[in-house]
């Protein structure tokens, strides 16, 4: 079932959070975990390397499973797997992810939660209730940057600063992680992201790879194995503990 109605109107109707896919075993999205992965559909950026359109763009949001399907499959899975990694889209657009969050958690499982940071509150109070073991905020290029990379004709920085200076607080695990694409970032503007998240001891830089799904492929692609290792030498003069992902140094 194609969902039509707007993210405001589904939750303005009573429909609950959108689940639009399943990982059922991952070794990648909870570091040092076995996990599964849910993906929840549905953003409010537009950044046009996403590589996971179907979850973003709201003609093509499905509701493959409801939170009963994934309840029911953790069920099954105590003993066998660790954690679970929530991704998008992004799940802080739903409102009663903390709802869903506590019933996983009453289940024991650990918890991953990817963001993009535009949400601090929600981000706060999941961190506070103690619903999240761990979070990835994608930064998505150096701050004057951010509309363009974002797919956004404009943005107020303000919710990103502050998801940002919360997790710098140190309060629980974090890390952020930028796709490197070519068309929208630069050494220059990598650096200045680097700045921006000075302090972190995780960063990453993730090689920008064409899933087929892409939102708006034209004029963007992928630096090479060796431009991403220069890029990464770039941002270890304010990081040093930066790593690359999808290329090996």
């Amino acid at each position: 079932m194609v969902v039509r109605l707007s993210l405001y109107e589904q939750r303005n109707a009573g429909i609950n959070m959108l689940i639009s896919g399943l990982q059922k075993m991952t070794l990648l999205d909870f570091p040092g975990l076995v996990a599964c992965t849910v993906f929840t559909g549905g953003c409010n950026f537009r950044c046009p390397f996403c590589h996971n359109s179907a979850l973003v763009l709201p003609d093509r949001l499905e509701s493959g499973y409801s939170q009963e399907d994934i309840l029911d499959f953790l069920k099954g899975r105590q003993g066998l797997l660790d954690g679970v990694a929530v991704t998008g889209g992004e799940p802080l657009i739903h409102a009663d992810m903390a709802d869903f969050l506590r019933k996983v958690r009453a289940l024991g499982f650990k918890i991953k939660l990817d963001t993009n940071g535009s949400f601090p509150e929600r981000l706060k109070e999941l961190v506070e209730e103690g619903l999240v073991d761990r979070v990835a905020m994608d930064i998505k290029n150096s701050p004057e940057l951010y509309p363009k990379t974002a797919g956004l004709e404009r943005m107020d920085m303000s919710a990103i600063e502050q998801s940002k200076d919360f997790l710098l607080e140190g309060r629980i695990p974090f890390e952020f992680r930028t796709t490197v694409v070519r068309g929208l970032h630069t050494a220059d503007s990598l650096a200045g992201a680097a700045r921006w998240i000075s302090g972190a001891k995780e960063y990453y830089l993730q090689q920008y790879k064409d899933s087929g799904d892409i939102i708006a492929p034209d004029g963007i692609g992928a630096f090479t194995d060796d431009e991403m290792r220069q890029l990464l030498a770039r941002v270890r003069e304010v990081i040093p503990s930066a790593e690359l992902r999808g290329v090996s140094e």
